[in-house]
């Protein structure tokens, strides 16, 4: 995107998808450090192998947090001076991310408004596991950039 005028055309277009990414429990351990959810089914690797999962699961909002490093591989706003996330309607975690397991990101752009100064933007941004017949993320995620 040159301008911020750019993302006026795109409403209801599929923007593409970001490449795969590696989930590693190494990860998800400091993910749990970080937000203090040290759930079993997260960081026990061998307790987690009993349950309902077979094994440890990336959490939730892990998987949501992989957004800022994928969204710039579908679409590039470095001529933008400045941008923000400035939340999400509607996430949902349907079906887990086993650690191990590759993920990418796929988004659609749902609407653009004019903010003072700018735009808001609400992309559709649904994460996907490799062979996974769900997704194990759907958010609808809202970002201002600004002239």
């Amino acid at each position: 995107m040159n301008s911020i005028d750019d993302f006026k055309g795109l409403v209801g277009e599929h923007l593409g998808y970001s490449g795969y990414v590696d989930v590693l429990q190494d990860q998800v351990n400091i993910f749990a450090q970080i937000t203090g959810d040290h759930q079993r089914i997260h960081t026990d690797v061998e307790r987690s192998k009993s349950g309902p999962f077979g094994g440890t699961i990336a959490h939730g909002y892990f998987t949501l947090s992989l957004g800022p490093m994928l969204a710039p591989q579908i679409y590039d706003v470095s001529a933008i001076p400045m941008g923000l996330n400035y939340g999400c309607n509607k996430i949902r975690f349907p079906s887990p991310v086993p650690v191990g397991s590759r993920v990418r990101l796929g988004i659609k752009m749902l609407q653009v408004e004019d903010v003072e100064g700018g735009i808001q933007i609400t992309m559709d941004y649904q994460f996907e596991v490799e062979s996974a017949s769900k997704p194990s993320c759907v958010a609808e995620v809202i970002v201002r950039y600004y002239r």
